[in-house]
C-alpha cells in the first residue's frame, strides 16, 4: 500500500511540477529564462514525470497564450461558458492541442514567438506506443505492489493525469472561488494554499498577472512551484527577472494603457 501511494503522489507532483514549471511559466509565459542546454534537460524531465500524459512545450504553450488573449470567448481554447460539461472541455482541448502539435492548425504567429520546440522529441515522447509502454509500466507496478483489486481503480488517473490537472484549472477555477482582481473572465483562486495544484489554483491573481512567475499575491496565498523556482535560481538553473512588476503595479499599468 505505502509503495502504491508514494507511487501515485510522485506522479501526481511530478507531473504536476513540469507542466506549471516548464510548460505554463517558462513555454507559455517566460516569467524566467534558461540555457538551451538546461531547457533540453527540462524537456526530458517532462518526459519523465508525465510518462503517458506527456505535453508538448510548443503546443502547450500556443495553446495556453490563445487562452489568455481570448479567455472565456468563442476563440478560447478550453472555456466553460462554451463547453456542454466537463468532458467536452477536456475533449475540445485535446483536439486543439492535437492540432497544433501536429502543425495543422493555422495559429496567428504572435502566439509562437520564443516558445520551445524540439519536434523530433516530441514525436518520439507523444508517440501512441511510448504512450502505451509508460501505461504497461504503470500496470506492472500495481501488479507487483497493489495490496488489493481496489488500488488498480487509480490507474485511469495516472492515465489521464495531465488532462485531469488541466480540467481542474481550466473548468473549476472559472467556476468556484475567490476572486481578487476585477478582470474581464470569470477566473478565480481556488485555495488560499495551493498544496494540491502546485500553485495553478491562484488562477485570478494569474489572469491578472500572466507573465509573474509567483502566482500567489494575499499574504497568506502560498506558491509551492514559486519557492522551487527561487531555488532553481538561486542555483542558477534559471534566471528570473531583476525586477518583478507587483500585481497592483500592473492593474494600474493596465489604467494607465487604457486612457492612452
Amino acid at each position: 500500500m505505502v509503495a502504491i501511494l508514494i507511487f501515485f503522489a510522485v506522479h501526481w507532483y511530478g507531473s504536476l511540477f513540469f507542466q506549471t514549471f516548464f510548460l505554463h511559466r517558462y513555454a507559455a509565459h517566460k516569467a524566467f529564462t534558461m540555457s538551451p542546454t538546461w531547457e533540453k534537460i527540462f524537456f526530458v524531465l517532462t518526459f519523465i514525470f508525465q510518462g503517458s500524459n506527456y505535453l508538448s512545450a510548443y503546443a502547450y504553450g500556443i495553446m495556453h497564450r490563445m487562452h489568455h488573449a481570448f479567455a472565456d470567448t468563442e476563440e478560447d481554447p478550453h472555456s466553460p461558458k462554451y463547453s456542454t460539461g466537463i468532458f467536452d472541455m477536456m475533449w475540445k482541448t485535446k483536439t486543439f492541442y492535437a492540432a497544433i502539435r501536429n502543425r495543422t492548425a493555422v495559429i496567428d504567429p504572435k502566439f509562437t514567438v520564443n516558445v520551445p520546440d524540439w519536434r523530433a522529441f516530441d514525436d518520439f515522447a507523444s508517440n501512441n506506443w511510448v504512450r502505451f509502454a509508460w501505461g504497461a509500466l504503470y500496470v506492472l507496478f500495481y501488479i507487483a505492489f497493489a495490496p488489493a483489486w481496489y488500488w488498480f481503480l487509480l490507474l485511469p488517473v495516472h492515465f489521464i493525469m495531465s488532462p485531469i490537472h488541466g480540467a481542474i484549472i481550466n473548468w473549476f477555477a472559472h467556476k468556484i472561488g475567490y476572486v481578487t482582481f476585477k478582470v474581464s473572465d470569470t477566473s478565480k483562486n481556488l485555495m488560499p494554499v495551493d498544496v494540491f495544484m502546485m500553485g495553478e489554483g491562484f488562477h485570478n491573481n494569474h489572469h491578472t498577472h500572466g507573465h509573474s512567475a509567483n502566482f500567489a499575491y494575499k499574504w497568506y496565498e502560498i506558491d509551492p512551484t514559486y519557492q522551487v523556482i527561487k531555488l532553481f535560481n538561486l542555483l542558477g538553473i534559471i534566471k528570473l527577472p531583476k525586477k518583478t512588476v507587483t500585481a497592483t503595479a500592473f492593474m494600474e499599468r493596465k489604467k494607465v494603457a487604457s486612457m492612452v
